[in-house]
């Protein structure tokens, strides 16, 4: 399977590569050399006004509309549209099981985390996409991490903007291609789950490390969506500084069906922490809509390459539903990974951890969501409660 998988990393890289050295060749068929050596022949006489501002400017329209020209100096690129969210969460935690670092008390607070993201796309072509995402949150190594924070998987930036991802889309015959950096190898994935999930490792139905597998740094994706409904993608991921065969690769594969009322994904990931080390995910998750609601669910298992390590596996089962202006949702999920893979005590050990959660999401206006909702963890040790109230923005 590993022989399989690294054929299939280097089939990635080698359309990837063609795909980004194209628009260099075509832009270089363009240009006019014999208009370039005229310059050193003509003369060109300059004054005081040589070198205002213009009124008129040219700009380049995606989809091949060539130069136009814009009367605002100060207008954005048309080739470039912005999107911005934003999210405040007021939350409270109670906990018998997790302590403060300072004073090994048991947790009891209340508190105030927020995140920031803008999205930049543009196109060239009007088939391409080049993406970039700026991400400003205030947990981190220096502002802290609050306990609810951390459950609700807020971006840790101490408050310092930063580029948490860019990406370069593009079609290759009747493939989408992918490349970029900090970007999960799930971004061209179809995925099946129609639950949006409260409390952070909820999402993606339970299956976050297989149908959603992330990414190690550089990654390489392609995907192929049939006329039946039925879709593939696969792609590859690696540290920057050991691009493909460092021993610390992530790839994966997956396949869906969507149909109109019901959809299946089932995925196949490879986390490798070493040369012969690392752990295989296989996760299969799905939804069926009825007349009275939707119902989503997830199964995952984690193989690791280490001797003697056990096996373990995540279960999610969530339904949603429209009550009223907003949408309810219930779900439930057992698991004995560590499903926050942040270190804190009691979710990093090998016993099944339960969790349970409800949530009610209803819309403001067009810009503005307010979530209500309260999710519980149980574990054999004690039980940790965490309540909060989301504001998201989206404009």
């Amino acid at each position: 399977m590993r022989k399989f998988m690294k054929l299939f990393k280097s089939l990635l890289i080698a359309p990837a590569t063609l795909g980004l050295l194209s628009p260099l060749s075509a832009i270089s068929s363009e240009v006019d050399f014999q208009g370039i050596s005229k310059y050193s022949n003509t003369e060109y006489k300059f004054d005081a006004n040589s070198f205002n501002q213009k009124k008129v400017n040219d700009v380049l329209l995606s989809g091949g509309e060539g130069l136009v020209e814009s009367d605002s100096i100060d207008s954005f690129s048309s080739t470039t549209s912005a999107s911005f969210s934003a999210e405040a969460i007021l939350g409270g935690i109670s906990s018998d099981v997790l302590t403060t670092a300072n004073t090994g008390q048991e947790i009891e607070a209340v508190s105030l985390d927020y995140q920031y993201g803008i999205s930049l796309t543009s196109s060239f072509t009007g088939e391409d996409s080049l993406d970039v995402t700026i991400d400003v949150g205030n947990q981190g190594a220096v502002s802290g991490a609050s306990p609810s924070g951390v459950l609700f998987g807020m971006d840790g930036t101490d408050d310092a903007m930063i580029v948490d991802g860019i990406t370069y889309t593009f079609p290759v015959g009747g493939t989408t291609m992918l490349v970029g950096d900090s970007t999960d190898i799930s971004a061209l994935y179809t995925g099946a789950c129609a639950y949006s999930g409260f409390v952070d490792y909820i999402t993606d139905c339970g299956t976050g490390s297989s149908v959603g597998v992330g990414g190690q740094g550089v990654t390489a994706a392609m995907s192929y969506a049939f006329d039946s409904g039925f879709s593939l993608a696969g792609g590859v991921s690696s540290p920057a500084v050991g691009i493909v065969g460092a021993g610390t690769d992530t790839f994966g594969i997956e396949a869906a069906y969507t149909a109109d009322d019901y959809g299946v994904a089932l995925a196949f990931a490879d986390q490798e922490t070493g040369a012969t080390t690392g752990t295989t995910f296989v996760g299969l998750n799905g939804y069926y809509s009825f007349d009275f609601g939707t119902l989503s669910a997830g199964y995952e298992t984690a193989d690791p390459d280490t001797d003697g390590a056990e096996d373990t596996s995540a279960f999610f089962l969530g339904f949603t539903k429209e009550v009223g202006p907003g949408t309810l949702e219930v779900g439930y999920g057992s698991t004995d990974m560590d499903p926050f893979a942040v270190g804190i005590p009691v979710l990093t050990t090998t016993e099944t951890v339960y969790l349970y959660e409800a949530s009610y999401a209803f819309p403001v206006n067009d810009a503005l969501t307010i979530t209500p909702g309260i999710g519980i963890i149980d574990t054999d040790l004690g039980e940790t409660t965490v309540a909060a109230v989301k504001a998201s923005f989206s404009f």
